[in-house]
């Protein structure tokens, strides 16, 4: 999984500033492994450096940033109060051990409490609803297998969309599928039989097989064209979906709580739960689950049955 081209440096010489934000999003991307959190922080530091140094920022000015009316027209939420303030810590953090900077004026300045978000996640019903109205068409297979990939796996947008035919292979007639999380944490799990099976009838539409695919290639294809779908595509098709199963619009990551909770709801432990996705403690897991029921032994066959799969 390869970072997207950062921003490109000023034309000329480039300030020391410059360097030094490019080498932070460069250290960024490589430690998360997410494309996304690279452009999430670019867009926050590269206009707030625009016609100010670091070493010239103090707390007002932080202060008045992380609570500025963005393009919105609107106050920003807490959540983004809090993240611009962390987003700008984080790269005071990097200067202090580069050595550029002696002091983060962020720790002058004091994050809002943060406000629990509504629980969210699919229910099993809602899942049904949303797999019905997939057509059994060559992008409806392909797209199936994706959101099947998505519940049963638990795996983020990044780590899902960027699959390879290398990353999957299958030993003593049990599929595996490796990934590059998070943090840079690679794992490799098993990949669940209805997601394998429904992958491989998707590359069998545009006559491909994962054995004698280019190791290197994606496993979502484009229609006939064999061509890779983009996440940004996915995404769109996956609204619509939403919209014509009448459920509420939302994001793509509304599938990884969602196959957190169905596991929690088919008996699963808050803690194997928490090793399934990943998580670096039980508290992070909570956020997901919400409402925790029960204790039981089942894994992704269970949700798989739920799921009407």
């Amino acid at each position: 999984m390869n970072p997207r081209p950062l921003p490109a440096l000023s034309s000329g010489d480039p300030s020391v500033w410059d360097q030094a934000l490019y080498a932070f999003l460069v250290e960024k991307g490589n430690r998360s492994g997410s494309t996304r959190t690279v452009e999430s922080y670019s867009r926050m530091l590269w206009p707030f450096f625009d016609r100010r140094a670091p070493d010239a920022i103090r707390p007002p000015d932080v202060l008045a940033y992380a609570y500025g009316i963005g393009a919105s027209g609107r106050p920003p939420s807490t959540t983004t109060i809090g993240a611009r303030i962390a987003c700008l810590s984080s790269f005071f953090r990097f200067l202090i051990r580069m050595g550029l900077v002696a002091s983060n004026p962020c720790d002058a300045v004091e994050r809002p409490r943060a406000i629990i978000a509504p629980a969210r996640g699919l229910t099993a019903h809602q899942v049904r609803q949303l797999l019905a109205i997939v057509p059994d068409t060559v992008d409806g297979r392909r797209d199936r297998a994706i959101l099947l990939t998505f519940i049963l796996t638990g795996r983020r947008r990044t780590e899902v969309m960027s699959l390879t035919a290398g990353d999957i292979g299958v030993e003593d007639g049990v599929a595996f599928y490796a990934y590059r999380g998070k943090g840079g944490k690679r794992g490799r799990r098993e990949l669940p039989v209805p997601a394998f099976e429904a992958i491989a009838r998707s590359l069998d539409d545009v006559g491909l097989t994962l054995p004698t695919m280019d190791p290197r290639n994606s496993i979502w294809h484009r229609g006939s064209s064999g061509s890779r779908l983009s996440s940004a595509a996915f995404y769109r098709r996956f609204r619509q979906y939403l919209q014509l199963a009448e459920l509420p619009p939302t994001g793509v990551h509304v599938l990884r709580h969602s196959a957190a909770k169905l596991r929690r709801d088919a008996g699963e432990s808050v803690e194997a739960v928490s090793a399934f996705l990943d998580h670096s403690s039980l508290a992070v897991t909570t956020t997901y689950l919400r409402r925790l029921e029960g204790q039981g032994d089942n894994a992704w066959r269970d949700v798989a049955v739920a799921i009407g799969i």
